[in-house]
């Protein structure tokens, strides 16, 4: 194998090296416009601030922007091992069971440091990378008996980042490493949080643990059919050979690795479907940690022949490098390209008014009046139409979950049964035992729940998705009736007929409001990926359904588990006689008597958090139609600000109109070199073949200038 751990460095350092590239190349075209609206002695502002804005923000977060990688995983499937080996240093302990690992946030930092969040109001604390070792790692009988008590080391700390001067680090890659699938499900909403904000999901699994009930359940409930890119990485492969009578068979051998293959095929193909295309060979890997870790700190040149890591990181590049990192770059190009048409056309509108005096400019202006107010008619309409699909929307979802919540108890006795703890129910009947009982089985209640309310959250992800697209084809009709009035506006005021441009996508004629109404200008909020989101980079409406999903979880979880398990529960426990009932007539009186108390309890339960379900969905789309009308009116402000600047400036002085013409002229070649800059970049790394990656250079995406929704679903799926 000769793709090695340094060229994965390597090639990590060209996709920074070009991202930095292409941010000087928008903040050089930022600062162009900036000082050219701040001049005194020309004939006014061009109403670029807005434009200003967007390329400022979209290099600042090319700059700072990193690859960030989630890793999840069960119990005991040498996560840390695997990611020491990724690494290629034995950065992280080994030795803790996974039931008290912490949240641990991997990034580059120039010295050691651990900085530890606290979950109960203490400020963070920043700890020596030894101290933090030394603090969070238990001695394994400890871990044994905290893991039978179902209780956690660690329960104040909230999560803890970790800072330290590794080349990959440095490079631009961020890791999240999650605690065990196993864990709390409060502990879980934490790694669920960061799901949606990670470039991929780096998900750990064992050769010699076939695939558990809890992995299935953890890629039933948060990963399949979410939209996110899941690499599989099965741990652990040369412990097959290790585990046979005769390590040196090869026949034997064989037929053992092909066992292993096909159940992880069988049971890991549902979730490597792409429209209807099967990626289980390109995203699934066969790895030895150890042996790859041991190698790497060997200092053998990164070698990691043999280990399966090759193979891995290979891919891995090639997703990051050649997938996202090309869809960054794309944005970038596109608004450059908007950045230099808004210029132009504002430089060609403002020329052939230099020449008129203040009445003549005064009588153009006025007679534009007609087409601003039908602008603002646009908006308003858009508005309004947003409003109601939220509304909508918001009404339909509050429905669904409160029609899935009251008939939760309809299956829960067939639902409960893959849930209810692997305990031998007359044992814990026993007075001394029953503590322990009612603590798993409220575990196991909250995973049950958790989980139900996780899958009708993917009905909810699809109608708010259906609902996005609708508004992406209002804004794509929107902004045609928005541009043919803007060509009217630019008609009356240079008296020349504006030339259709029919050698355009409807992408480059669209304003730049609608491009971000359909997620085109997500390079401006740091996350290429979501549909709709406000410049800021605050509004992610799946991170937030996400959010949710599990508040809601763990407030129906409390508010019934208090209920159900401190009293009818209790009671029906304590009214069953040892000697006369069996393990299945014990079960059943426990599922009976929760499936009773839900029936009284979920209506009520129902209509609390129906208020909550409506107001989070409804907040998604009125915090998407604050953001468009915000770029609507600072689109109009920006075309009036252009001509009261320049009858402010007539006003004041009169303009020398020969040296502002050459100075606008100037500044229409000066940006439109700077935007071929960009352009002739991204063409060129388009171009470029990364040596060690045999995968065919990607082609630039495509969007389709008839279809609104395959432009949105395009950008969703990049």
């Amino acid at each position: 194998m000769s793709y090695k751990a340094d060229s994965f460095i390597q090639d990590l350092d060209k996709v920074a090296k070009t991202r930095q590239e292409f941010a000087a190349y928008l903040a050089a075209m930022a600062t162009t416009l900036d000082d050219s609206e701040q001049l005194d002695n020309t004939s006014g502002q061009l109403g670029l601030n807005p434009v200003i804005a967007d390329l400022n923000t979209a290099s600042q977060n090319l700059s700072s922007e990193v690859f960030r990688l989630l890793v999840l995983g069960d119990m005991k499937r040498g996560k840390s091992t695997f990611l020491n080996a990724l690494m290629g240093e034995n950065l992280l302990p080994t030795d803790v069971n996974p039931c008290t690992a912490l949240l641990t946030i991997l990034r580059y930092g120039p010295e050691k440091r651990v900085t530890v969040h606290f979950n109960d109001g203490r400020s963070p604390e920043s700890l020596s990378f030894d101290a933090f070792k030394e603090r969070y790692t238990i001695r394994p009988d400890q871990s044994k008996k905290l893991e039978d008590e179902g209780t956690l080391a660690f329960p104040e700390v909230d999560y803890a980042v970790v800072e330290y001067p590794l080349a990959m680090l440095e490079k631009g890659v961020e890791i999240v490493d999650s605690p065990g699938l196993n864990d709390t499900e409060a502990r879980n909403q934490l790694t669920l949080n960061y799901v949606n904000s990670c470039h991929a999901i780096l998900f750990v699994l064992s050769a010699t643990q076939q695939f558990t009930l809890s992995e299935q359940r953890y890629l039933d409930n948060y990963i399949k059919d979410r939209g996110l890119t899941t690499f599989f990485l099965i741990n652990a492969w040369d412990e097959i050979q290790n585990r046979l009578v005769d390590p040196e068979d090869e026949t034997e051998l064989r037929e053992a690795e092909d066992r292993v293959r096909q159940v992880f095929r069988t049971n890991l193909s549902p979730y490597c479907q792409l429209d209807g295309e099967d990626l289980y060979d390109s995203r699934t890997f066969e790895v030895s940690s150890l042996q790859a870790l041991r190698q790497r700190l060997k200092g053998e040149e990164g070698s990691l022949e043999g280990t399966g890591f090759g193979e891995f990181m290979q891919a891995l590049t090639t997703f990051l490098t050649k997938e996202r990192a090309i869809a960054e770059l794309r944005q970038a190009k596109i608004l450059a390209r908007q950045a230099y048409r808004t210029t132009h056309d504002a430089i060609e509108r403002r020329i052939p008014l230099l020449g008129h005096d203040i009445d003549e400019l005064r009588d153009k202006i006025w007679s534009v009046q007609p087409e601003f107010e039908q602008l603002v008619d646009i908006r308003d309409q858009f508005k309004d139409e947003i409003r109601v699909v939220g509304e909508r929307k918001a009404g339909d979802i509050t429905t669904s979950f409160r029609d899935f919540l009251t008939r939760l108890d309809e299956t829960f006795e067939a639902d409960f049964v893959r849930y209810q703890p692997e305990l031998k129910f007359l044992d814990f009947l026993r007075k001394e035992k029953r503590q322990e009982f009612e603590a798993a089985l409220k575990t196991a209640f909250e995973r049950y729940l958790a989980d139900k309310i996780a899958l009708w959250s993917k009905d909810a992800q699809r109608d708010i998705d259906q609902a996005f697209i609708e508004l992406a084809h209002q804004a794509f009709k929107h902004g045609e009736s928005y541009s043919h009035l803007t060509d009217q506006i630019n008609q009356k005021l240079t008296g020349d007929r504006v030339v259709p441009r029919a050698h355009l996508s409807r992408e480059e004629t669209s304003p730049g409001w609608a491009k971000w109404a359909v997620g085109l200008y997500a390079l401006t909020t740091g996350d290429v990926g979501a549909i709709a989101m406000a410049g800021t980079g605050l509004f992610n409406w799946r991170q937030v359904l996400m959010n949710l999903v599990g508040a809601t979880a763990i407030t129906i979880a409390f508010a019934l588990v208090t209920d159900i398990f401190l009293g009818p529960i209790g009671i029906a426990l304590a009214g069953l006689g040892l000697g006369s009932w069996s393990a299945e007539q014990a079960r059943r009186k426990v599922v009976t008597t929760m499936k009773a108390e839900l029936s009284n309890l979920l209506p009520q339960v129902a209509q609390e958090q129906s208020f909550v379900v409506y107001q989070v969905v409804k907040e998604c789309f009125e915090t998407y139609q604050q953001e468009v009308v915000k770029r609507m009116n600072e689109d109009i402000a920006a075309r009036k600000t252009e001509l009261s600047e320049l009858v402010r400036q007539k006003e004041s002085r009169e303009i020398d109109r020969e040296a502002e013409i050459k100075r606008l002229n100037q500044l229409d070649d000066q940006v439109l070199t700077q935007s071929h800059q960009v352009e002739d970049a991204y063409d060129q790394v388009l171009g470029i073949q990364i040596p060690e990656i045999t995968t065919a250079t990607a082609e630039e995406p495509t969007v389709s200038s008839s279809s609104a929704e395959q432009t949105i679903l395009t950008v969703a799926a990049v």
